[in-house]
């Protein structure tokens, strides 16, 4: 049978991928992403939010708490930029950077050393090494965009045999493309890549599965497509688990839990840890997709044929691609080493110490980012794997809110802001005991995460586990491990996270679906994610 052509533009990808992650509410109605009721809505929550936040932080200053100077204006500064946060009423990354400068400004940090000031002690924690290892590998992300590598990937998992045309393995290859890919390039890019590919598929297969189903409805709001769509999303999100670099929330609460601990956590421990834990749940997030939108057919004719016209356009490896791969090895050795030689020699022995120092994350990220500058893809004319042109379209927007979740995170700890509210809900719920203190900050972490940024999630809830696991006697890994993960969480709402909203301006999903879905599996995953960290913290070693 012929291949339709996709009712979709190919530069969709382009349009939903650069700069989409904050885009303001006029950028978003002008998309055409939001209903007419929808965008009253949103423009009632910003401009109610940008008039609450500075009342809160004012009202906050005056109350009088029984709390240290310092911790009664971080509390202050916070609540005001959660606020802002929640509603958005301005980008969520300007926020975060008015709050640490609020924080300089009101000397809401721990006493500094001599000689130094607040503002020293703020924006220090701004060249955290963690930083680094995000900066570079957004830019190896950037380079799979730029020479398409990410796009190959999907069409090679989607002409796999197994797949063919059955309706419920390629929702389940859909979901396996996002997994792979989200570990190792940002979830926004992931879902900005894989939107245009659905789309296409839906563009040649749509109109017959409709007419196949006999059911005369508009392609566009199949089951089906809604199935596409949220496997998408929850795939990315839930394969970010994967590996530290998955996501901003890994990294942050990786670098408070290990700030307080004092021990680090390999590549290689997180993704012992996490492996399992992402294996059932995408188990289950496919499971959830298809309970609630059972495709109208079995089989859709059209999409080998369009994957195998799809992959004879793309043709063999490009000299980019290649480099692409090459650099993309290399940084994962690099992070993974120091965790194989403490397997082989021990975490005591001076080659692990060694090993860990020279292949720092962050060192080994820009090493390995600055290759993409320096491997050419044409020597005669000087053209490298990637320019510097290319390499700015990385999110610096979640870069800057990760450097500022670091520095609230931080100052949240070491001021004593976070053992005074974990003590205050120890107390109050009355838990004492390891599974209901990690029960307590998963819920507390999706709750958040679904109406503000992962990233703003893991800042706040992390030193608040750490604290609560602290004020009852306990090892704080555990719970504080269940609370980046509950952290990446955020599956009700399209303003959950950057991959929800990308996909819900595809059209093809209504919000009830994602909502009825979302709120089944936020269920589900607490679950899941309270049991699989307790399990496997304690069968890696690092509960």
């Amino acid at each position: 049978m012929a291949t339709q052509t996709p009712e979709r533009p190919r530069d969709r990808e382009a349009e939903v991928g650069r700069g989409g992650t904050y885009k303001t509410l006029d950028e978003q109605a002008a998309q055409g992403k939001l209903s007419p009721a929808e965008e009253r809505f949103e423009r009632r929550r910003r401009t109610v939010g940008l008039f609450a936040g500075p009342a809160v932080l004012a009202l906050m200053l005056v109350i009088p708490f029984d709390l240290e100077p310092n911790q009664h204006r971080l509390a202050a500064i916070l609540a005001f930029v959660i606020v802002w946060w929640v509603t958005e009423a301005i980008p969520i990354p300007m926020t975060a950077l008015l709050g640490v400068t609020l924080c300089a400004l009101l000397e809401a940090t721990p006493p500094p050393p001599e000689g130094d000031s607040s503002v020293d002690v703020v924006f220090s924690l701004f060249t955290d090494d963690t930083v680094f290892l995000f900066i570079g590998s957004f830019i190896i992300a950037e380079s799979m965009v730029v020479h398409g590598l990410h796009r190959r990937l999907a069409y090679r998992v989607l002409a796999m045999r197994a797949v063919g045309g059955s309706t419920f393995r390629i929702i389940l290859a859909f979901g396996l493309i996002g997994a792979l890919t989200s570990p190792v390039m940002s979830n926004t890019a992931g879902a900005a890549m894989m939107l245009p590919i659905a789309l296409g598929v839906m563009g040649v297969v749509g109109g017959m599965v409709a007419k196949q189903a006999g059911s005369g409805k508009d392609p566009e709001r199949l089951r089906f497509g809604a199935a596409l769509m949220l496997v998408i999303t929850y795939g990315i999100t839930v394969g970010g688990l994967l590996l530290p670099i998955g996501s901003p929330p890994n990294l942050i609460g990786r670098e408070l839990l290990e700030t307080e601990t004092g021990e680090p956590i390999t590549f290689l421990e997180w993704f012992a840890t996490a492996l399992p834990i992402v294996i059932v749940m995408f188990v289950a997030v496919v499971a959830v997709v298809v309970l609630f939108n059972r495709p109208e057919v079995d089989r859709a004719e059209g999409v080998e044929e369009y994957v195998a016209e799809e992959r004879r356009k793309l043709g063999s490896l490009t000299r980019g691609e290649k480099n692409t791969l090459f650099v993309l090895a290399f940084a994962l050795v690099g992070w993974f080493l120091p965790g194989l030689v403490g397997i082989v020699a021990g975490d005591d022995s001076d080659a692990y110490t060694q090993v860990g120092e020279a292949a720092n994350e962050g060192i080994v990220a820009i090493i390995a980012a600055t290759l993409l500058f320096v491997l050419p893809v044409n020597w005669q004319k000087r053209e490298f794997t990637l320019n510097w042109n290319q390499a700015t379209r990385i999110d610096w927007g979640t870069v800057i809110l990760f450097g500022g979740g670091i520095t609230l995170g931080t100052l949240l700890s070491e001021t004593g802001l976070a053992e005074k509210v974990g003590t205050s809900l120890a107390d109050a719920l009355g838990v004492s005991n390891l599974l209901g203190v990690t029960i307590v900050v998963v819920i507390i972490a999706v709750l958040i995460s679904e109406t503000t940024s992962n990233t703003a999630s893991a800042a706040i809830v992390v030193p608040i586990a750490i604290s609560i696991a602290n004020a009852a006697d306990l090892n704080p890994t555990i719970p504080a491990l269940a609370a980046i993960f509950g952290a990446n969480y955020g599956f009700m709402l399209p303003v959950s996270t950057p991959p929800n909203a990308i996909v819900y301006s595809s059209g093809m999903l209504p919000i009830t679906r994602m909502v009825k879905a979302g709120a089944v599996f936020d269920v589900v995953g607490i679950v899941l994610c309270v049991v699989g960290v307790m399990v496997m913290a304690n069968v890696v070693g690092l509960a």
